[in-house]
């Protein structure tokens, strides 16, 4: 528990404000004269005593313990900071646009840390199949049938995200955490690009179910007004697993087999995800008495979703693929080189991801993720068809630009379904997106190969997050501030 003293000099109307119980991130009342506790927010437990001297001096006595596990340290400076002075109207940049209780900062901090877990999983074959596939000569084309395969593990994503529809939310996320990082391991013993594939079929299925799971409980555990931003933190969390991954390529350069090393540090994840275990609790949404809905009466949102995703995947998976290729046979960089560009030039999506969640609850989802969608595109077409420094600022500022569209765009599919279907449908949608992948891994090799570079192919791919863009316009629903019954209202109970 943190306890800080804080004594300034305010002018009387801010010496009133710090007398006042406070509602943005913290909800306070007043227990006895300048003495107050919490009612709601994300700390454990909390104390604030102000006293206000004869010279005008106000001093703040201010306890608190932070209900975020791992990450509250993140937070508890920032908490410090806004704390110690008079409220502001809106809550700080750094906090959600609407407070959060102490359960669901618990909980958003465990599946958090379950993310890094996930974006570790979901980076490694991306990141070491140009080194894979040197060592076992293969071409462009293959490579890309090659990433298709393993994204078939969508199959199994969709399976396993169906079962926790019946059985509930935290076992089979913690069961497909264990899964994952286990069966990428396997991928260190591959003799073949056919038996790398193999093994990462059911890793990478497991780490999909993975995502769906922990983006369907971090929205079932938000308020309305605060979804996105919970995405945003999710995604900045896989980001830090998948930046974990690209530093690790490094290990790459030890030798022909150096990549077969990344497999390995999967295991590590295992102890880590058995202690998350008893932090982790279940959805209060899926524990709340929901009925059985059924499919029926939902194909539109699904159609609406599954085709989104597929033309977002056909031209992501490629970006992320071919960009190591390119890098390394059409630029001549190093493993380690493009481990250092891939850290340098993709930490600061994290600017987009946190701006976009915060925009997404605040202004909406669609306008965020349409300009996102098409900036991001023109950026990333921009940095296949460079060389020298403009590489580095054409992915800088494409990474950030595109980030922006992950929140926006990823907290539609918790969103548009109700409790009992919500996992079943959002394992269709991912594993449309991994069909998406599929094509757009296969057309981006065959172009490639055909022209002998890959800027003309991603440029022709380029195309469809045009056209999702335009589709999120004209055809999904505006759902920032809406609460997930007012979306489904089978959810509802009867009592309102």
């Amino acid at each position: 528990m943190t306890t800080y003293i804080v004594r300034t000099r305010p002018g009387p109307t801010d010496a009133a404000e710090l007398l006042t119980p406070r509602s943005a991130i913290v909800l306070e009342r007043e227990v006895e004269a300048g003495i107050f506790e919490a009612v709601e927010g994300p700390v454990e437990r909390y104390r604030r005593e102000v006293d206000v001297d004869e010279d005008g001096t106000v001093t703040q006595r201010i306890s608190f313990s932070v209900a975020i596990p791992y990450f509250g340290w993140l937070f508890a400076f920032g908490l410090r900071r806004a704390l110690s002075r008079p409220e502001r109207a809106r809550p700080p940049w750094w906090a959600p646009p609407a407070r959060v209780d102490a359960a669901g900062a618990a909980a958003l901090g465990s599946i958090a840390l379950l993310g890094v877990a996930f974006g570790y999983l979901n980076t490694l074959f991306t990141q070491t199949i140009p080194f894979a596939g040197e060592q076992f000569a293969v071409t462009n084309t293959a490579q890309g049938v090659a990433g298709s395969v393993v994204r078939l593990g969508g199959i199994v994503s969709l399976a396993v995200v169906a079962v926790a529809d019946r059985r509930g939310r935290r076992p089979v996320v913690l069961a497909a955490a264990l899964a994952g990082t286990s069966l990428a391991a396997t991928g260190a013993l591959a003799p073949s690009l056919s038996w790398l594939v193999a093994s990462q079929v059911l890793a990478r299925g497991f780490a999909s179910a993975l995502l769906v799971l922990l983006t369907i409980m971090a929205a079932e555990e938000m308020p309305a007004r605060a979804r996105a931003w919970a995405v945003s933190l999710l995604t900045m969390a896989g980001g830090l697993g998948a930046g974990t991954c690209v530093l690790s390529l490094r290990l790459a350069d030890l030798g022909p087999g150096g990549w077969r090393l990344l497999y390995l540090i999967p295991i590590l994840a295992v102890p880590v995800i058995l202690r998350a275990r008893g932090r982790l609790p279940e959805s209060r949404r899926f524990k709340a008495t929901h009925p059985e809905a059924p499919v029926a009466g939902h194909g539109r949102r699904l159609w609406l979703l599954a085709g989104s995703g597929l033309l977002a995947s056909v031209f992501v998976a490629p970006q992320t693929q071919f960009g190591n290729q390119f890098l390394r046979t059409e630029r001549g960089f190093s493993g380690g080189r493009i481990g250092l560009f891939s850290a340098l030039v993709g930490a600061p999506a994290a600017i987009g991801i946190f701006a976009g969640g915060h925009l997404a609850d605040v202004r909406g989802r669609r306008i965020v993720a349409a300009v996102a969608l098409v900036g991001g595109a023109c950026c990333t077409i921009a940095f296949f068809f460079s060389s020298g420094w403009p590489i580095w600022v054409w992915a800088l500022v494409g990474n950030i630009i595109t980030a922006a569209s992950i929140p926006a765009l990823g907290v539609y599919g918790p969103e548009l379904f109700p409790t009992s279907l919500r996992g079943r449908a959002n394992g269709i949608v991912t594993a449309t997106g991994l069909a998406g992948s599929a094509i757009g891994l296969t057309l981006a090799g065959t172009l490639a190969d055909s022209f002998g570079r890959i800027g003309p192919a991603m440029a022709m791919l380029a195309v469809s997050p045009l056209v999702l863009a335009l589709v999120v316009l004209v055809a999904y629903p505006e759902t920032a501030g809406a609460e997930l019954e007012d979306l489904n209202p089978e959810d509802r109970s009867p009592t309102g």
